[in-house]
């Protein structure tokens, strides 16, 4: 069996399934892609941490690194494992002292850790051979993907982000975090992001 190394590359809304989001991972040093589709609490966890959001509340993710920090445990791995019936499961590798230890994860929440220990995350090769697309592939599908939301966030809701001036923005964000609205903390980021 052959572990390949990922890294997250892209997080957006699934394009085949509504209020589902996707995440993409690259393979380190090569043009395979694999993306997983993930809940939208899942999806917040990671971008929070990927964007260095520091919410008012620790998040359920930063809670379980305090409690690892807190006790020695640290989180050596990801390790997507297996795929079934489209399925994927992940193992967590932690280390103990001189203890190792592999516990069972869903892989959304073991991404979300990942992402907070800062480790590496790997898969094994027949996952990424049965379920990875070349690069050109799965980035077409992003960009639609991101496109379809543009439409819909561009026409939904009581204001569109737009439209507002910068300081209202940051206005908006700085209310979205502390309302724990990490959805909305992520789309007011991505204006923001736009306009730099």
């Amino acid at each position: 069996m052959k572990k390949i190394e990922l890294e997250i590359i892209a997080l957006s809304h699934s394009v085949s399934q509504t209020h589902s989001f996707a995440v993409v991972l690259g393979e380190v040093g090569g043009n395979r892609r694999l993306p997983i589709v993930i809940g939208g609490f899942e999806a917040q966890a990671i971008a929070v941490a990927l964007d260095n959001m520091k919410p008012t509340r620790p998040l359920t993710h930063d809670l379980m690194k305090s409690i690892c920090d807190t006790f020695g445990i640290q989180l050596e791995y990801v390790y997507i494992c297996k795929l079934h019936e489209g399925v994927f499961y992940s193992n967590l590798v932690c280390k103990a002292g001189d203890e190792y230890y592999e516990i069972d994860s869903r892989t959304s929440d073991a991404l979300a850790l990942a992402v907070r220990f800062d480790c590496p995350i790997y898969v094994e090769e027949s996952i990424l051979i049965e379920a990875g697309v070349e690069a050109d592939v799965a980035e077409e599908k992003m960009v639609s993907g991101e496109e379809e939301e543009q439409k819909r966030t561009a026409t939904s809701g009581p204001m569109n982000l737009s439209e507002m001036k910068t300081s209202d923005l940051q206005a908006e964000l700085q209310k979205a975090l502390e309302n724990e609205d990490y959805e909305r903390a992520a789309r007011i980021r991505d204006e923001l992001n736009r306009r730099k």
